[in-house]
């Protein structure tokens, strides 16, 4: 498989994502910077797009359908939002969207933010551009880090 798609694949992982691609593509693959960037924010973005244009419609229907799924979404929702709402209050739910993406630690990156968008009602059109940005930031973090690391070993 050729290391692109490798990087890609990667970055599309839920807890691996950009933190684990772009080190892989310098470090292992040996890729240019532009090239592991651009593939590891392009694979973590496409379950992103899809978490964000699917899990409202997806609810929707099986809360329709089901009872226990309108009771586990609306526990969900609540129960997140309660433990949550202050944050998103106090930096707004886009800053914390973009936050939540950005941000290249552990159980916190894209799939949490897109995650949080769903839960939070932050629409498609405005979570989508959030998402983009938070990835962006997220993969120029991730390689300041990298390369700042490699170049002390």
């Amino acid at each position: 498989m050729i290391p692109e798609l490798k990087t890609f694949l990667i970055a599309m992982s839920p807890v691996v994502e950009l933190r684990g691609s772009i080190p892989m593509a310098l470090e292992v693959y040996k890729m240019p910077v532009w090239s592991a960037y651009l593939f590891s924010v392009l694979g973590n973005l496409v379950p992103l797009i899809l978490i964000i244009s699917i899990f409202s419609p997806v609810s929707r229907f099986l809360s329709k359908k089901f009872g226990f799924f309108d009771q586990f979404f609306t526990w969900i929702f609540i129960h997140t939002r309660k433990i949550h709402q202050s944050k998103f209050e106090k930096w707004g739910k886009n800053l914390t969207v973009i936050i939540l993406v950005a941000i290249p630690i552990p159980f916190i990156g894209g799939w949490t933010g897109a995650i949080a968008a769903f839960v939070f009602g932050i629409s498609f059109k405005k979570a989508l551009p959030l998402i983009i940005i938070g990835s962006s930031l997220a993969g120029i973090i991730v390689i300041i880090l990298t390369l700042g690391i490699s170049k002390l070993i």
